[in-house]
């Protein structure tokens, strides 16, 4: 049977479904094909052709059950999304197949008032989340710079950290998912629900070994995050003094630096104009006066912007992570990016990249928790001249020893730390054992089946 033959009959079965919207329209299956995978100059000529056959939209959990058992049934691939607020490519359907949209799975299940737990459906939008749980004085650990629009369900499955990283690390640190529940893709409708150390293999995997339909989080109390930006005319002092911040008694929710360059390059609501390089703070209102005391040592001016207003779209959090990339490549569409974890000392391998690759290169910088350790994350703009000098940059971080997460590649694993991860494909083996979830993007699954 053809794959053409397959969909005709995968659609008769799921159109008699009352909570399962099927769409076929050209410019659906153009549109819930594609995330922001055009930051990349390398992913979007080898993406941009990619189109799902079919989309499907469930509303019920009940649908995606049956949704998963007709797919395993008559052989056809499943890639669920989000919002596509991603740009690896994560979503994108590289053998075409249904594309499955979470955003009708929106519930927020429960608010655990005791211990501050949420259990929540994988569509429901990051902002309308995080609000939910102001109206419980708490507030979700890590975000994306896309919070507003970005799906929980489409983070976890696709992220990694963002806003919260300073404090929290990152998401597939043991702590953050608690749990998920999951559809497999087999010819039996079914769901489970995964603990603790078994949900991590859904953590981080594209969507690539299971369907999330709910996930349990751990979440923080809220804080009133105060804005707070400074001014060094020293990169050396810039960067000194944002591990200084790091380092320091202060409770933080988001530390960035920025070189000098991109302050052209972005709106103007990160402070004052200046010619400086400039650090963006969120600091509990109680870390102020400590702010005011490590500036002065440093001899940066600091400029106290007040409290977020987190109905506006305007604020330093919106200047930080991905949306760093997203401002300038706005400004200037001839730069991408890369993202790695800097060595300790940071300054002499920056120092060594810029020598080599000069105004090429513009540093932007975020401070993490890694495996407790302040260190340092950076996101550096890259001027694109084409793949063999990326290729040769990415080689030159390396020599630096940096840690590169390449956001030019479309597996999970070449995207992270290069490794596979062995519950990931063990996860795929028992969840998806025909291989049919957004085939193509674990590559320990296709090394494993090779040949088969």
């Amino acid at each position: 049977m053809t794959r053409s033959d397959a969909l005709l009959i995968l659609k008769k079965d799921l159109e008699v479904l009352d909570d399962l919207d099927i769409h076929d329209e050209p410019d659906d299956l153009a549109r819930y094909s594609l995330d922001a995978f055009d930051y990349s100059p390398v992913l979007s000529p080898r993406l941009k052709n990619c189109k799902a056959q079919l989309v499907a939209r469930p509303r019920s959990i009940d649908a995606v059950e049956h949704l998963a058992s007709a797919c395993a049934r008559h052989a056809v691939p499943i890639t669920v999304r989000g919002a596509g607020t991603g740009n690896y490519g994560q979503c994108v359907p590289l053998d075409g197949g249904v594309v499955m949209l979470t955003n009708k799975l929106r519930c927020i299940r429960e608010i655990n008032d005791s211990t501050g737990i949420v259990t929540v459906e994988p569509g429901c939008p990051m902002g309308h989340l995080d609000q939910e749980l102001r109206s419980h004085s708490r507030q979700l650990r890590l975000l994306p710079s896309t919070w507003r629009s970005a799906t929980i369900g489409g983070f976890v499955a696709g992220g990694s950290g963002g806003i919260g990283s300073v404090s929290w690390g990152f998401l597939r640190d043991p702590g953050h998912l608690l749990g998920c529940e999951v559809v497999p893709v087999t010819t039996k409708p079914q769901r489970l629900y995964l603990e603790n150390a078994e949900a991590e293999a859904l953590n981080h995997a594209y969507g690539t070994n299971g369907i999330i339909t709910a996930l349990t989080l751990a979440t923080i109390p809220s804080v009133d995050w105060q804005q707070v930006s400074l001014d060094c005319a020293d990169w050396n002092v810039a960067v000194k003094l944002l591990l200084d911040c790091g380092r320091s008694a202060l409770s933080l929710h988001l530390a960035t630096a920025l070189e000098a360059p991109l302050l052209k390059k972005l709106p103007a609501w990160s402070g004052p104009t200046s010619t400086k390089h400039r650090l963006l703070l969120l600091v509990a209102p109680d870390g102020l006066s400590t702010l005011y005391r490590l500036a002065a040592a440093a001899g940066a001016d600091l400029h106290s912007l007040g409290a977020e207003d987190l109905k506006k779209s305007s604020g330093l959090r919106e200047l930080s992570w991905n949306h760093t990339t997203c401002h300038t490549r706005a400004s200037e569409p001839g730069w991408t990016y890369l993202q790695m974890l800097l060595p300790q000392p940071e300054l002499p391998a920056m120092h060594a990249l810029q020598k080599l690759w000069g105004d090429d290169l513009i540093w932007h910088l975020e401070l993490v928790r890694q495996q407790g350790d302040v260190r340092i994350a950076a996101l550096p703009l890259v001027r694109w001249h084409g793949a063999k000098l990326l290729k040769q940059l990415i080689a030159d971080c390396h020599t630096q020893g940096a840690i590169v997460f390449n956001p030019h590649v479309i597996t999970v694993e070449d995207g992270g730390l290069g490794i596979i991860d062995g519950n990931q494909v063990a996860t795929k083996q028992r969840l998806d054992p025909n291989g049919l979830m957004n085939p193509g993007k674990l590559r320990g699954w296709l090394e494993l089946n090779q040949g088969a």
